[in-house]
């Protein structure tokens, strides 16, 4: 119990982000990669985001460096029922967030999770997002951060039980359409993807410019707004371009071999903000 309760301590987790830091291989199958980000993406959280990000942003991490700071600058503050289609929100940390405050969440996944928290008044739901349980106009904003990319490829990965192996790469579309079913007039859709070339693997898929314009497309928002964030060859996160991000690849921690300057995970990554 004791070895166990040290293992997870501040202490413990600060000093294995050290020795990430200092080592000569910062990818993301490090063993201390996860305190690492954790750190990073608390003390992230810490500053308000404006668009812009400084030299050296996110260095060695993943996306979520700019999903969840993107997020939290664009969800309503006047939302009042919040869906996580997907569960990325399921965290401590980022349900303190000032920016959730007082607002009633329903976290839809695909199976339970290690954690949960329905002390803090967090409602869950298991099962498919192209097929949810809930009436028509039921949420004043549906956040969907990088779970898009999964939907209708091998889930296996995360449930051995509820998960299934599928090849559907168009699967995202019927959530897509399911988000806006369930979104009340002039609500907010936050969704993220990576982005970059093109590539179908058996659990993720890349989406490039033209299923970008699907996503819209298929959503038919009464506006929208999209902002594209790239990992650069300074191994940081930086604002860019839809046409810069295009040729962006990603590591696959299931499968690929790490190479000098890889990703953590996606080299891109498109935010969209769509309206109903």
């Amino acid at each position: 119990m004791l070895l166990s309760r040290l293992r997870k301590s501040l202490w413990m987790q600060s000093l294995k982000a050290r020795v990430f830091a200092l080592a000569g291989r910062h990818y993301s199958n490090h063993r201390w990669y996860g305190p690492y980000r954790d750190i990073e993406l608390k003390n992230a959280l810490l500053s308000p985001f404006n668009g812009a990000l400084p030299a050296g942003y996110g260095r060695w991490l993943d996306e979520r460096l700019v999903e969840y700071p993107w997020f939290f600058s664009q969800v309503p503050q006047d939302a009042k029922n919040l869906l996580d289609a997907g569960s990325t929100l399921n965290h401590n940390f980022i349900l303190d967030h000032a920016a959730l405050r007082d607002k009633k969440i329903t976290i839809m996944t695909l199976a339970p999770e290690e954690n949960s928290f329905p002390e803090r008044g967090i409602s869950y739901l298991y099962g498919d997002l192209r097929h949810t349980p809930f009436p028509d106009e039921s949420f004043d904003c549906v956040a969907c951060l990088s779970v898009l990319e999964h939907i209708g490829l091998d889930t296996t990965i995360y449930s051995r039980i509820a998960g299934k192996v599928e090849h559907d790469p168009e699967g995202y579309r019927a959530a897509v359409a399911e988000f806006r079913r369930v979104l009340k007039p002039g609500g907010s859709c936050l969704i993220t993807v990576p982005l970059g070339q093109r590539d179908v693997r058996s659990w993720v898929q890349v989406f490039d410019a033209t299923m970008i314009a699907q996503i819209i497309a298929d959503f038919r928002p009464s506006s929208f707004a999209a902002q594209y964030f790239r990992y650069t060859e300074n191994a940081d996160w930086q604002v860019s371009t839809q046409a810069e991000c295009s040729g962006a690849v990603y590591f696959d921690l299931n499968h690929d071999v790490p190479w000098p300057g890889c990703p953590a995970a996606a080299g891109a990554v498109a935010c969209v903000h769509l309206k109903k």
